[in-house]
């Protein structure tokens, strides 16, 4: 992105023609708003205190007897951290490369445009809520269905479909988003590209530190683990 070369020329063309394609400009510019913080920050609040209930509802579930500590509040936590992270890995990286923008933005300065501020926020905040919802309903399900003790009830067929939804409403979301940003001419389809990577390797970062330091996940491999005969006895 520093340098005009073969790449960006080809991402500039194909950006020409998306800003002035058949894209209705109305929907567009909704869509693009969607990677605003004043919209995605507290869809990401509500996400994350509904998630830190079901969390706290089912910590005695996590680490049945066990008296390990439930870090319940983790999860909701790094994710509000993670989006926090958005904005002071964004800055640098726009002032570094200074690329410039399209030539529909109007006013202001026209550089700093890689990678998308709003594609990186509305990537990241839409995309830990929907690991959130992920984990809140499996939290809520192990709570539900008696996960890990004899007898628990059957998963319902309706739960199992939770997570390819959550996926695919996030996947559209984001798309939308990012076709929104380069029909309106605020962003070339790389600088989106980019964020999404950028913001690929914050969500990878969440759930290593949620799968590693929450309870709550080693509590539910421990449940969901079968005992092995008992070496010491000679079994």
């Amino acid at each position: 992105m520093a340098d005009h070369g073969p790449l960006r020329t080809l991402d500039e063309r194909l950006g020409r023609a998306l800003a002035s394609g058949e894209l209705p400009a109305g929907p567009a510019e909704f869509a693009a708003d969607l990677g605003n913080t004043a919209v995605a920050l507290p869809v990401l609040c509500v996400v994350m205190v509904w998630a830190g209930w079901q969390g706290w509802r089912g910590r005695s579930v996590a680490a049945p007897g066990e008296g390990a500590p439930v870090r319940w509040w983790l999860p909701p936590l790094a994710a509000g951290l993670t989006l926090a992270a958005v904005p002071a890995l964004v800055v640098p990286l726009k002032l570094w490369l200074a690329r410039p923008g399209p030539p529909q933005t109007a006013g202001g300065a026209h550089d700093g445009f890689y990678p998308s501020g709003h594609g990186a926020t509305a990537a990241v905040a839409y995309g830990v809520a929907g690991l959130l919802v992920m984990r809140g309903v499996r939290t809520r399900r192990m709570r539900g269905t008696g996960a890990g003790r004899p007898g628990g009830r059957p998963v319902a067929p309706v739960v199992r479909l939770v997570t390819p939804a959550v996926v695919a409403a996030v996947a559209l979301l984001n798309t939308a988003v990012g076709l929104g940003l380069v029909r309106r001419g605020y962003h070339w389809p790389l600088d989106v590209l980019g964020s999404w990577c950028l913001s690929g390797v914050l969500l990878g970062l969440w759930s290593v530190v949620c799968n590693r330091w929450s309870e709550a996940e080693a509590g539910a491999g421990r449940a969901g683990r079968t005992p092995g005969p008992d070496h010491r006895t000679g079994s």
